[in-house]
């Protein structure tokens, strides 16, 4: 899960293992070299795991202990949370015969129908199709696009009769059988129920769950062409299940329904009765019928069909949860983490999701310093849901109570179809890189992360790069007025001049700025009053000196985002045109929507030296800018849910960005100020401002100036005064 605190900063608080830097590193994922991955086994979990890990770029080898690394089994379920990631690596299993699922029968064990549903339209409530496919099948597509030269990212080498003997998490390093040591930067163990990685975890002794399976295929066409089988068959794509109280059967087409899968799950000391019985050991027929000698003739007939070499029977061992699937380098996917009965058919869609979970959290770019902590993310992603699924089937493999199932099939669909583990995973790793940095500015909309802009790139960088190549070009034109008509505009008490005499100073001030990399290298004009000689006084008495900036109009709205938001500058939309002509004048307008309020005129202008100048925000050797920032409160008007006084230290600015003036020209004489406050009409938005504008008297321009340099204070030095 995700909070926002008060600062609308996104915090992860489902306790996820990470810690705060003070740089970018973590946000950038630019590590030179690629990761080094070993895939101790190359099943459906281990191949996914290598498709999306060689999807980022990195190298990855499978060791498989069997010498084809081919999958054993039927079929599967490619339910829609497991077959979306497929689709979005490229594998659509209707390409190689998977078939959709599109109805259930549920029967007693006399074949008396339960429930049929037609699935066709509650399927469309899914992103993606629920798919019945041949495992061996799905199995093949995975390798070849694991190993396969075409495709993105290096080839991942498939090195089989590979045993793992023993891994060291700590320095990254498996034994192979042969004597042979393997490192790199992670080992992801995906060796399955009887994992040899998962020891270095825990030594989890595997337990019985009381229950084994037959498994076993029958062709379509054989069970059509008896008349006493083929009516169990009158639609395609359909999963049929009998029930008995303590056992049943599953069958489901694969092969575009060319073939019949068939799971007959019972209780296993009939199967499995003495302790020298192998997990995977050979059936026959007349062991199966005995078994579902109550079930009806038709059930029977089916068995009676199906090749008995081909009968195998699996004991269905649980393994308690363990406290943790990571070590060191070293993660668990699949069943080597949870192994899953097969009541849901999840075991290889939770395998899958965990494989994408991993290609989330170990992008192209990762540190192999922060290995370790990417894999504990891992777990923190997928530790719930896995478990959460495993109990799902724990319980959907439970003796039926009262002819009833002890699972809420519907709760279970949802959860389970209703994910998407790529999205799931995206999301929650870039909250948790946010959490890495928590200094970059948030501002709205904060859907999409932390913002860039002037004073941070998008990986909260400071962004020094551009400042001396960037170019300011003022002018200003600092006027005599009247003392009793400014304090009007100070927003609350605390705000005075700090001499009484009625007439004071103020200024109107126009920038362009240019050659900015946050605006591709392009720029924008402000334009703002200043009134000098305000102090703000403190709650405890103490006073700073300094010039209140009341109103500041920007041509361009980025920067409106960024000054007001986290600034707290009072700003506002207007567009601003600032010509500095060849006749030695500087001419200003500011308009909105074309209706212009504000003409200035800075004719005559003459060359001076540029070190008379004082190279601050307003001009005024003081203290710093004063502003006032407001935060209304939504739904309430007229309240707001912050509101205090703000300073931009003029120092302080200087540390962080210096600035050089390189020219100075003044206007000798001539100077014009013509604020227009229009009407309603015209400035729907801007007229009550324009109109106390366009009273400010002039009494005397003291001072008209056109000032150019490098390097543009960037304000980051804001700060609330108390």
């Amino acid at each position: 899960m995700a909070a926002t605190n008060g600062n609308g900063v996104v915090h992860i608080t489902n306790g996820f293992h990470h810690h705060q830097v003070d740089d970018a590193a973590s946000l950038l994922d630019g590590h030179p070299t690629p990761l080094k991955v070993i895939i101790v086994g190359a099943g459906i979990g281990g191949l996914s795991a290598a498709i999306g890990l060689r999807r980022n770029g990195h190298e990855v080898h499978l060791y498989e202990q069997s010498r084809f690394a081919n999958e054993v089994g039927a079929a599967v379920h490619l339910a829609p949370n497991a077959n979306g990631i497929l689709r979005r690596w490229g594998i659509f299993a209707e390409e190689f015969g998977a078939n959709p699922m599109s109805r259930l029968f549920e029967q007693k064990k006399d074949g008396y129908v339960v429930a049929e549903i037609d699935l066709t339209e509650p399927n469309k409530r899914w992103q993606h199709p629920w798919l019945l496919v041949h495992r061996g099948n799905l199995h093949e597509r995975l390798k070849q696009l694991a190993t396969s030269e075409k495709g993105a990212g290096t080839p991942a080498k498939l090195h089989t009769s590979n045993k793992a003997l023993g891994v060291d998490p700590e320095q990254g390093v498996i034994m192979l059988g042969d004597g042979e040591t393997v490192a790199a930067d992670v080992i992801i163990g995906a060796d399955g129920i009887y994992s040899t990685t998962r020891k270095c975890i825990k030594d989890t002794k595997l337990f019985s769950s009381g229950k084994a399976a037959f498994r076993f295929l029958i062709p379509r066409n054989i069970v059509e062409a008896d008349p006493v089988t083929a009516p169990v068959l009158k639609h395609k794509n359909a999963l049929s299940v009998w029930y008995a109280d303590d056992r049943r059967i599953v069958m489901y087409p694969c092969n575009d329904n060319e073939l019949l899968n068939f799971v007959c799950i019972h209780p296993d000391t009939i199967s499995h009765a003495a302790r020298s019985d192998g997990w995977n050991k050979q059936g026959s027929i007349e062991q199966v019928l005995k078994v579902y000698e109550e079930f009806s003739p038709v059930v029977k007939a089916l068995i009676s069909k199906v090749d008995p070499i081909s009968i195998k029977v699996w004991q269905l061992l649980d393994m308690e949860k363990l406290p943790t699937w990571t070590t060191g380098r070293l993660a668990l996917i699949g069943d080597a983490a949870h192994p899953f009965t097969p009541h849901q058919g999840q075991g290889a869609a939770q395998a899958i999701e965990d494989a994408a979970a991993l290609s989330i959290v170990l992008p192209r770019g990762t540190d192999p310093k922060g290995v370790r902590e990417r894999l504990k993310l891992y777990e923190d992603i997928r530790y719930e849901r896995a478990h959460a699924i495993q109990e799902y089937s724990r319980r959907a493999g439970r003796d039926l109570v009262n002819g009833k199932p002890t699972v809420d099939m519907m709760e279970y669909t949802n959860y389970n179809f209703g994910h998407d583990e790529i999205d799931n995973s995206s999301n929650i790793f870039k909250r948790w890189k946010w959490t890495q940095k928590p200094d970059m500015y948030w501002r709205m909309p904060v859907s999409f992360g932390p913002f860039p802009g002037p004073r941070q790139d998008a990986y909260g960088r400071r962004r020094l790069e551009d400042g001396p190549s960037r170019q300011f070009t003022t002018a200003s034109i600092k006027f005599r007025t009247s003392r009793t008509f400014l304090e009007t505009l100070f927003p609350t008490a605390q705000f005075r001049f700090s001499d009484p005499a009625t007439v004071a100073m103020a200024s109107l001030s126009v920038t362009r700025l240019d050659k900015m990399a946050w605006l591709g290298g392009e720029g924008y004009t402000h334009f703002g009053l200043y009134i000098h000689g305000v102090q703000y006084v403190k709650k405890d008495g103490t006073a700073i000196n300094g010039t209140y900036m009341p109103v500041l109009f920007e041509s361009l709205t980025d920067p409106i985002v960024s000054g007001r938001e986290e600034l707290g500058m009072p700003k506002l939309f207007c567009d601003i045109d600032m010509n500095t002509s060849t006749d030695n004048s500087c001419r200003i307008t500011a308009s909105w929507r074309g209706a212009t309020f504000a003409q200035i005129v800075l004719p005559d202008l003459q060359e001076d030296d540029p070190s008379t100048e004082h190279g601050t925000i307003g001009g005024e050797a003081d203290y710093g800018i004063l502003v006032y920032r407001y935060v209304p409160a939504v739904g309430e008007p007229g309240k707001a849910d912050a509101e205090y006084a703000c300073v931009v230290p003029h120092a302080e600015e200087a540390k962080v960005q210096s600035s050089h003036v390189h020219a100075v020209s003044r206007s000798m004489a001539g100077t014009k100020v013509n604020i227009d406050a229009l009407d309603w009409d015209k400035l729907p938005t801007l007229h009550h401002i324009t109109s106390v504008l366009a009273d400010i008297p002039i009494y005397e321009v003291v001072g008209a100036k056109v000032v150019k340099g490098f390097g543009v204070p960037d304000v980051s030095s804001a700060r609330r005064i108390e």
